[in-house]
């Protein structure tokens, strides 16, 4: 597998733990840590493959670390890199927006010529709309802690072997 890293904010603890879950169902490949709170636009490049990490805020919002990345991300050349992404939301209380964070990291990086991959069915949530939705598929894969906590661990564990088929 080509260079990869996980980027995601280091001081959340839902999506930390989900990140070193992936890191640890890629089992042997080096995959890099890298917080998101930090990274650089060189240092984003420097990648071929990446693993974003970002939940949905309130009605349908980035996290404040990834708001704070966009304007970088608006000019760069994704082009021959390839993008998976999760995230955590709450298909009950927030059915309007579900996972829309996945969306909107999707919709700027294809903008940029990044490839998108991960894509999971729709299969198993309950929510009425989602930025994240791509026909039958989301285009990452969506995690909802409050409402499906157990089905976490397998459905990272599935993303993860369809990662390996899909990452170059």
């Amino acid at each position: 597998m080509k260079k990869t890293a996980i980027v995601f904010s280091f001081h959340t603890n839902k999506t930390r733990k989900i990140a070193e879950k992936i890191r640890e169902e890629f089992g042997k490949a080096s995959i890099d840590m890298v917080n998101a709170e930090e990274i650089t636009p060189k240092q984003f490049l420097s990648y071929d493959n990446l693993i974003l990490g970002a939940s949905t805020w309130f009605d349908g919002e980035l996290p404040n670390f990834w708001d704070e990345f966009v304007p970088a991300m608006e000019d760069l050349d994704m082009k021959g890199k390839t993008v998976a992404i999760f995230g955590n939301g709450d298909q009950k209380e927030y059915p309007d927006n579900f996972v829309d964070a996945i969306g909107i990291l999707a919709d700027l990086l294809e903008s940029r010529g990044a490839s998108i991959v991960g894509m999971t069915p729709l299969t198993g949530y309950t929510f009425t709309r989602s930025r994240a939705q791509r026909g039958d598929r989301f285009a990452g894969l969506p995690l909802d802690w409050e409402n499906q906590p157990r089905q976490n661990s397998p459905r990272v564990k599935a993303w993860v072997e369809q990662l390996k088929k899909e990452l170059p």
